[in-house]
């Protein structure tokens, strides 16, 4: 795609966010429907000992992907000169060794359990 297409793809929600909550960073991309990338963005951070659990906390989750996408609204605007309003999909993965446990209301029910607990 040529700036203008992916400008226009763009401004008619054409495209993709992946988003993957990683061990040590939260990543996210911006795809067209042809898969190429045109935006990404991404937050560091890192697990912490509390209560004898290796865990991450909701608030950092969030504050990682609202980071993330804030560099990849950011990228747009820049490059092509329109701002990311619409999204047709979007893909969530997280590290494999590692869970969230909620009950029906949303509540979580324990704290983030990562890869580095030996009861995970």
């Amino acid at each position: 795609m040529n700036l203008i297409e992916t400008s226009q793809a763009i401004q008619q929600g054409n495209v993709s966010l992946g988003i993957e909550l990683g061990s040590t960073r939260i990543k996210a991309v911006l795809v067209t429907d042809d898969f190429e990338t045109i935006a990404s963005g991404g937050y560091v951070w890192e697990n912490k000992f509390e209560n004898g659990i290796w865990t991450y906390s909701l608030e950092e989750v969030w504050e990682g992907i609202q980071r993330s996408y804030a560099q990849i609204a950011a990228d747009i605007q820049g490059k092509y000169h329109t701002t990311l309003t619409k999204i047709s999909a979007i893909g969530v993965s997280a590290m494999m060794h590692g869970y969230l446990a909620f009950a029906e209301n949303g509540e979580l029910l324990v704290p983030f359990r990562t890869w580095r607990n030996n009861i995970t």
